[in-house]
């Protein structure tokens, strides 16, 4: 594994070499562990810079080397949601306007050419939740928690958690998850379709 390269503290990226194919996986890690990888503007517009390094990196990937990426977070959350005392505007995060997709994390990762595996662990709840949504797989451990508290807020989801859980677990699950805001433990989260 090379090391990681901070293009901020607060989002890190590093490549993990897989020697069985002779390919490569790039690793994007939160990295804001005392305040569970929450995010603020500064993480939003971070991790769509390199999501969008990544596509443009893929593209150009004449060796095909790039096999897949993978998103965590340090420490003992992958994502806790949105940091309070700086949330991104929801406006501009909910828009399609070219100027607010460019720093949209999750429009980014959808752009991505190759998989990207969501490595979760902890909390990923709200927002964290919708960043693991975005990815195509999701491993989780037996820590792992999603809690979809938009509800209790009296929000809607930006990045596509209605449609995306619903894909992942039908209609009628999503709707007990959104609706009731619990918690949903790793065993559950596997049994229904999540990991």
């Amino acid at each position: 594994m090379s090391a990681p390269t901070a293009t901020a503290s607060v989002v890190l990226r590093s490549e993990v070499d897989l020697p069985e194919s002779g390919k490569r996986a790039i690793l994007i890690s939160l990295n804001r562990p005392d305040r569970l990888n929450c995010f603020n503007t500064e993480v939003c517009i971070l991790l769509a810079r390199i999501f969008r390094d990544v596509v443009d990196e893929v593209s150009n990937d004449e060796d095909g080397d790039v096999a897949a990426g993978i998103f965590t977070g340090n420490g003992p959350s992958f994502c806790a949601g949105a940091d309070l005392s700086g949330p991104p505007d929801p406006l501009a995060q909910s828009s399609d306007l070219p100027h607010h997709l460019d720093n949209n994390p999750v429009h980014q990762m959808g752009r991505v050419g190759v998989p990207i595996i969501g490595a979760l662990k902890g909390h990923c709840i709200t927002g964290g939740f919708e960043l693991a949504l975005a990815c195509d797989v999701l491993i989780g451990d037996g820590t792992t928690k999603f809690r979809d508290t938009h509800v209790k807020f009296g929000l809607a989801p930006c990045w596509g958690l209605s449609q995306k859980l619903q894909r992942r677990v039908g209609p009628g699950r999503a709707k007990i998850i959104s609706f009731t805001a619990r918690p949903i433990d790793a065993m559950v989260a596997e049994r229904g379709g999540l990991l």
